[in-house]
């Protein structure tokens, strides 16, 4: 009775739009019997209905009524990358011709196994650590407009539950995510999909008896023939020409900001841009290698107009500040220079544009990356609050420029995290540096992968900029006469920077960053709180 009632609806909504169409009229949004001739959420054309949202429970088809996309190949392909590598992304691109012309459901089986087969469940995070950014950018303002006035939000998906329960539940709030689970042998997923279970259908159903209106959401028919759509009093389907008009959701609207995501790739992959990218690799390589011997072994001054010709380029923005020693304050001390942390060549950058060799301080930097820098042996720190403040006041003392990072680790999106406030105690001044990156490929961090391949991949890009902005001296002598906190100090000199940045300040950390995208703390790796949820992530300070 149920497969009959769903055949009955899906050819009483096709005959009536295929009428109007034949009478010149557009095709009305599809519901059931019971809404009045014209509904539409998105227009506002009924605002009672949007009031009773409130007060009703949602069924929302994640790819019909909340992403702009009608195309899911860029999430598989996105976890075939970040999860599989280069080769398994590669067959999944060589597939792709055959993938549109199968039906949507052997496709989606065919990418999914292509995509997952093989991988470690326990280990598998691009769910939450890579696929979230890209979800949100595809998010349509007037889908999440309907969502978020729910008093309830099931979330119905297509897609392995697996790829898309983390961004659902952390970043739109969702209590509910049906979605298909992937079949897991000795620890792997095998790359089938399970059939859904229907306790979401049990539970909705007495919802019902207990007197809440359940409705749907979607802009496809096809959502008709999911077995939660029974249980709808109403099911709203947005037309084509409506959905095309969504535009996507801004950043200010986000529900929760995007601060944390990891992954290499910085686009979209798309088909076609999959395409570039693969054809452009081999290329990228050599010119990596070049621009690599380059940097290595040509002064600034000639080496920068011959990177930026190869597509490296970097820019000042404002002046170099008056640098200590002859012709300067004359002080005989070094100078500290306070940066937000973007990539681990970030003192290169800075020693580019003061045109003098730095010193830089990190918590950890792999051989390799060490190996390859232009400015020389970074210095190691200890996370030792003392002894780390005896070695770089040594540095200081002898008179050198010291660069350091006091966010203690990268990020990628427009904020600032919390500010160590150990840089306030050793100088009684400091110069903030703001650092902003742009790279059209590939991301020069990350959190899972290995970092020894961050500047490769930096360097590999077709093009990138950094920009270099030092800020005005701050005056930090009242810290060091104990006359202010190194705390409040270290929030001003972030205020300072997040405003001529342009960015949001937070008092997020590394360790959440870590818990967040790793599943670990970022220093060494426990067992211990290996699979805590970090305990400030959406602690957001706007100063």
């Amino acid at each position: 009775m149920a497969k009959r009632k769903v055949t009955h609806m899906l050819l009483s909504a096709l005959a009536s739009s295929l009428l109007r169409l034949l009478h010149g009229k557009p095709p009305l949004s599809r519901s059931s019997s019971t809404l009045p001739q014209n509904p539409s959420l998105l227009h506002n054309s009924s605002p009672s209905t949007m009031e009773k949202l409130a007060e009703q429970t949602l069924v929302v088809d994640v790819e019909g009524g909340l992403l702009r996309s009608p195309s899911l190949f860029p999430y598989f392909m996105l976890v075939a990358l970040e999860a599989g590598g280069f080769l398994r992304g590669l067959v999944l691109l060589l597939l792709y011709p055959l993938l549109c012309c199968a039906s949507n459901g052997v496709a989606l089986k065919v990418m999914a196994m292509v995509s997952l087969c093989g991988l470690r469940a326990s280990r598998f995070r691009a769910g939450r650590a890579v696929l979230p950014k890209w979800f949100m950018e595809d998010v349509g303002e007037e889908g999440f407009d309907v969502m978020r006035r729910a008093m309830r939000r099931v979330c119905v998906t297509k897609m392995p539950r697996v790829m898309v329960e983390g961004f659902l539940k952390e970043y739109l709030q969702a209590e509910v995510v049906v979605g298909r689970e992937m079949k897991v042998l000795w620890g792997f997923y095998t790359g089938l999909m399970e059939e859904e279970e229907d306790q979401q259908l049990l539970l909705l159903e007495e919802e019902k008896k207990m007197g809440v209106d359940v409705v749907g959401f979607s802009s496809s028919l096809e959502f008709l023939q999911h077995h939660l759509s029974h249980c709808c009093k109403e099911v709203y389907v947005v037309t084509r020409e409506e959905k095309a008009r969504w535009s996507a959701l801004p950043r200010d609207k986000y529900p929760k900001p995007m601060v944390f995501h990891d992954g290499r790739l910085a686009f979209r992959p798309t088909a076609g841009s999959a395409l570039a990218m693969f054809m452009w690799l081999p290329f990228g390589l050599a010119l990596g290698v070049a621009r690599l011997a380059v940097a290595l072994t040509v002064p600034y001054r000639y080496s920068t107009p011959i990177l930026a010709a190869t597509g490296m380029s970097w820019r000042l923005k404002g002046e170099r500040p008056p640098l200590p020693g002859a012709g300067g304050r004359g002080r005989g001390r070094g100078q500290l220079f306070v940066c937000n942390h973007r990539t681990l060549i970030d003192p290169v950058y800075v020693s580019v544009a003061l045109d003098r060799q730095v010193r830089a301080v990190s918590y950890s930097l792999s051989p390799l990356s060490e190996y390859i820098s232009p400015i020389g042996r970074t210095v190691r720190l200890t996370r030792d609050r003392d002894s780390d403040g005896r070695v770089m006041a040594r540095l200081l003392d002898r008179g050198d420029f010291v660069v350091v990072c006091p966010e203690g680790t990268t990020c990628r999106e427009p904020y600032l995290l919390r500010f160590s406030p150990l840089f306030a105690e050793l100088s009684d001044d400091v110069v903030p540096v703001g650092i902003a990156v742009d790279t059209a490929m590939f991301y020069a961090t990350t959190a899972g992968g290995l970092k020894c391949f961050d500047p490769l991949y930096y360097m590999i890009n077709p093009r990138m900029c950094y920009t270099v902005q030092f800020l005005d001296r701050v005056d930090t002598t009242a810290v060091r006469e104990g006359k202010a906190p190194s705390t409040a100090m270290a929030n001003l000199v972030q205020k300072k920077m997040g405003d001529a940045l342009g960015y949001g300040c937070t008092m997020l950390t590394r360790k959440d960053k870590y818990l967040m995208l790793a599943g670990n703390d970022g220093i060494v790796k426990t067992d211990d709180n290996k699979h805590s949820a970090p305990g400030k992530k959406n602690q957001l300070n706007h100063k």
